[in-house]
């Protein structure tokens, strides 16, 4: 097991098998925490609601963590854009980018919605990948502020593009993402908001398959959230 992984369930009572499984139905399906509780009732597993919730916490951020580090590589040309999600009653905002392709190459959850917000998303995602040759945005002036800013920074070139037709790729990719987080009902705070939006991401990353597979075989994406525990 993922030693950092063994390190947060050291102290919960249940198989891991049962918590992964439940963690991932949450991250990969639009059940509620409800509708879990229910299905592994049918099974002959009692757990509470509540305690798989705890389990997301707890887990998703390692499994997170290491599917970061066994992620496949993107494209050069990126389509962003934001979204929004219900934080403690609040609308927050969830910035995202795409490659051509539709692989997912970054997100991040900011408070607000402003050039800084933007680029400082802009700037994690280029650090964590190879610098874009393009870059697709809306008409956001805020998002187009923050690409500006970065190339400047860089004093790379970047090619700014702001067509929206071709940012129709990522605006249907965030109906993949909404689609989960709607049963959910909001999220009581901003760091519960993080830690779920990542494992959801990480969830839907995998299922389009962005996770290197080190072993040279085919396997189910739910096979493939598994072996990050391990």
């Amino acid at each position: 097991m993922n030693a950092a992984l063994q390190k947060v369930i050291k102290r919960l009572h249940y198989p891991l098998e049962i918590m992964l499984t439940c963690v991932r139905w949450y991250v990969a399906y639009p059940l509620s925490l409800r509708h879990i509780e229910e299905l592994m009732a049918e099974r002959g597993v009692p757990v509470d609601h509540a305690t798989i919730h705890r389990w997301s916490l707890k887990i998703l951020p390692v499994l997170s963590s290491v599917f970061r580090a066994r992620k496949r590589s993107v494209g050069g040309s990126w389509r962003m854009d934001e979204t929004y999600t219900l934080v403690s009653g609040q609308w927050k905002y969830l910035y995202r980018a795409v490659d051509a392709d539709g692989q997912t190459i970054d997100f991040l959850l900011s408070a607000k919605r402003d050039a800084t917000a933007a680029r400082r998303f802009l700037e994690r995602a280029i650090g964590l990948h190879p610098r874009p040759q393009k870059i697709c945005i809306d008409g956001s002036p805020a998002n187009k502020a923050a690409v500006v800013a970065v190339k400047a920074a860089l004093a790379v070139p970047i090619e700014l593009r702001q067509i929206k037709y071709l940012n129709n790729r990522i605006e249907q990719d965030h109906r993949a993402i909404k689609r989960i987080v709607r049963p959910m009902l909001g999220f009581k705070s901003f760091a519960c908001a993080r830690t779920l939006i990542a494992g959801i991401e990480t969830m839907h990353m995998i299922k389009k398959g962005q996770l290197k597979n080190q072993k040279g075989t085919a396997a189910s994406a739910a096979d493939q959230f598994y072996s990050l525990a391990f």
